[in-house]
């Protein structure tokens, strides 16, 4: 009787070998075919090897997307309006628990390869938003660099978790490069940035997410210096890959391969489509070219060896997020469903929302109301909207909280409030009597929520409205919105405007009528009550704008020059309506002083700066600290760099010391050559609530503190 040997476990699922070597093990496993099925973002199951289906394509742009129920977060703009890393982070880890919870399930279900269940994440948006008719900046963090590139971070930890084994979910850097509309362009177009502007503004984001160790990187559409991005040698090879280090992967935008042949006109076909991508360094196609790279290989485009350096990216990340390693030795797999859409992450986003409404005006210190009004009107095409709650790349709550309905159940019984839409969102209202404008006489206090929704800005084939492909034409509110708010402030007493949108919303004239203004963005599932927490008193307004708001569109350069001169705080020509980081709060805050470790500066040295920000009201309140340098005048010149921010809280009355260590990097300059350079001369350092300018001080806020610096 013979005795059955005991039958070796393949090194591709032993979960303790090297990672090298099960990647080696299991690629040696696997036919041409099956490589390049693997190369694809629809990955059919391979039996033989009981690998299972598996689809590369999630979204958790503001919480798991497009995957059934889910904890709706506010949009990234106005997560990036809260200027709270730490938030920032704490919102990513509850994403990516709802993610491997939701995950989990659907395999336990026997779910496997269905799009928008897996683990591999395409976020964050990390193009720098450059101008505001672009209907794609609400998913970005604004159009700072460093700001983006902190608040990326913050997100992709938060995702990619903590656990020194296994990731807890991929995270994603995308469009890279030099991505940012028009939409209806984006297939086809060249940027041609100039050394200066592509390393001053474009590439640091992507800079301090890949050395942060993001897992992957996504190419964009369009062209950059002549090359496809997706396979640009330039960008994915001597900048991500040499310069950077990166040893992630790097995947495709949806059908952005195909662009090579049908828009771009740089290859005959598709398969000579996929062999560039593949042989220049993008590894994972979204779309379904790269099948053709069988027909490629036979052609002598390409060689299996080239797929195979692509496939080892692909699998490290499977790897690394425990696919084949048994579910107990993975940590995230005993994620409990009870996460999602949960008590305490609807609490967190309702923070959150409320750390992101901006502030704009408050005249007579209207704000916050009384606990008690004796009416109230809340009025306007975006105050019952989900829509304007969601923005894109949205999952689904089961409770969204719209404006209306939050300050309905905010309001105290005896008040008596009404809603009406007001007018419509974007075309002419219908003629004769419009019965809001009685009921706002009636009101002591009328909240006019206006502005946007999904339907008139966001992605190409996404927006319904928007004439453009998902862009806006101009900034100002549309028309008929603005007439109507010219009516209603002649019938109200006291009037409130609430905007929502995911972009700079231009409205000199609105300021003008209302009497406190406040941008509240896509908020989220609990925006509404979030509106109501602020409104109320209950907490304190505390964000700030991360983009600079123009006084009118023609103010902006032409939108498809990709040059940066006049376009945001560092390089606008003109004063704008509302500056890049401004925002007021309820409390009496002042800057008081503000020192320096060393007045002069040397080529390698560090600094350190210290300001008091002071509290003199009985109000708690959050400050957000703002560090600006400010160099030399010149042509080229920024004319102000956000260097470093802090978020604080200051209890009522008190004072608080706030430190800021700036390395040596921080002080160099991006020279003509793209060259970070030192360059000597007379700077100052501002510490103050906003960008440097006088408009934030003629619109309310404290005044910054300013020290001279000599770099030498």
């Amino acid at each position: 009787m013979s005795i059955p040997l005991p039958v070796a476990t393949p090194t591709y699922l032993d979960p303790v070998a090297p990672l090298s070597a099960r990647i080696a093990d299991l690629t040696g496993r696997l036919t041409l075919e099956e490589k390049i099925n693997l190369l694809g973002h629809e990955n059919g199951p391979i039996e033989r090897l009981g690998i299972p289906a598996y689809n590369w394509w999630s979204e958790a742009c503001h919480g798991v997307g497009r995957n059934g129920r889910a904890t709706v977060f506010p949009q990234v703009i106005a997560q990036a309006a809260t200027w709270n890393r730490d938030l920032i982070q704490r919102i990513a880890t509850a994403v990516s628990d709802e993610a491997r919870a939701k995950h989990h399930a659907a395999e336990r279900a026997g779910f496997f390869g269905q799009q928008y269940q897996g683990l591999t994440f395409w976020t964050p948006n990390v193009n720098i938003f450059r101008d505001p008719r672009w209907g794609r900046g609400q998913e970005t963090f604004g159009e700072d660099p460093f700001l983006t590139g902190e608040l990326g971070l913050a997100t992709v930890r938060g995702l990619q978790g903590d656990d020194a084994r296994h990731m807890k979910v991929a995270a994603c850097a995308k469009h890279f490069a030099v991505h940012s509309g028009p939409e209806h362009e984006r297939h086809a177009f060249d940027a041609q940035p100039t050394p200066k502007d592509l390393h001053e503004t474009y590439l640091p984001a992507f800079e301090k997410l890949v050395r942060g160790g993001v897992e992957a990187v996504m190419g964009a559409y369009n062209r950059v210096l002549g090359e496809p991005a997706c396979a640009s040698q330039f960008l994915l090879g001597e900048i991500l890959r040499n310069r950077w280090g990166f040893r992630g992967h790097v995947v495709s935008d949806c059908g952005a391969i195909d662009d090579f042949h049908r828009h771009h006109k740089v290859t005959a076909d598709s398969a000579a489509s996929a062999a560039l991508a593949v042989r220049n360094g993008c590894d994972l196609n979204c779309g379904c070219t790269y099948n053709d790279l069988i027909l490629a290989v036979r052609a002598g485009q390409i060689t299996e060896a080239e797929i195979d350096t692509a496939l080892g990216r692909l699998l490290a990340t499977r790897f690394k997020l425990g696919m084949f390693d048994p579910a107990e030795t993975v940590r995230w797999t005993k994620t409990p469903e009870s996460v999602i859409d949960s008590a305490s992450h609807r609490a967190l986003a309702r923070r959150a929302a409320a750390e992101s409404f901006v502030l704009l005006k408050n005249a007579n210190y209207l704000l916050p109301l009384p606990a008690a009004p004796r009416s109230m009107l809340v009025v306007g095409p975006t105050a019952a909207n989900v829509g304007a709650m969601l923005g894109n790349y949205y999952g689904v709550s089961a409770r969204i909280v719209t404006f209306m309905e939050g300050l309905v159940a905010r309001a105290p019984e005896g008040c008596r409030v009404m809603y009406r839409p007001g007018c419509p969102l974007s075309q002419e209202g219908a003629p004769g009597v419009n019965y809001t404008f009685g009921d706002a006489a009636m009101a002591e206090v009328v909240v006019a929520v206006l502005g946007l929704d999904p339907t008139l800005e966001g992605e190409e084939g996404d927006t319904v409205a928007s004439p453009v492909g998902g862009d806006r034409v101009r900034i100002e509110l549309p028309e008929n919105q603005r007439a109507f708010l010219k009516e209603l402030r002649q019938n109200s007493k006291k009037l409130i405007l609430v905007l929502t949108g995911g972009s700079a919303i231009a409205i000199p004239e609105e300021h003008d009528l209302a009497d406190a203004v406040i941008y509240a963005w896509y908020a989220g599932c609990e925006g509404g009550a979030a509106l109501a927490d602020v409104l109320f008193g209950d907490l304190a307004p505390s964000g700030r704008l991360p983009v600079t708001v123009p006084r009118r569109t023609e103010d902006l350069p032409a939108f498809n020059d990709y040059a940066m001169h006049g376009r945001t705080y560092k390089f606008a020509a003109v004063e704008p309506l509302y500056p890049f980081g401004f925002g007021l709060s309820y409390a009496k805050i002042a800057y008081k002083s503000l020192a320096l470790s060393k007045s002069a500066v040397a080529d390698g040295e560090s600094l350190e700066i210290s300001a008091i920000v002071q509290n003199g009201s009985d109000l708690r309140a959050q400050e957000t600290i703002q560090c600006y340098l400010i160099p030399p005048a010149s042509a080229d010149a920024p004319r102000a760099i956000l260097v470093d921010f802090a978020k604080t809280d200051l209890a009522p009355h008190t004072s608080l010391e706030v430190t800021f260590q700036l390395t040596p990097d921080a002080f160099r300059q991006v020279d003509a050559h793209g060259e970070r350079v030192w360059q000597p001369g007379a700077y100052q350092l501002v510490v103050g609530p906003a960008s440097p300018g006088p408009r934030a001080q003629a619109l309310g806020a404290p005044a910054p503190l300013v020290a001279a610096l000599q770099l030498v």
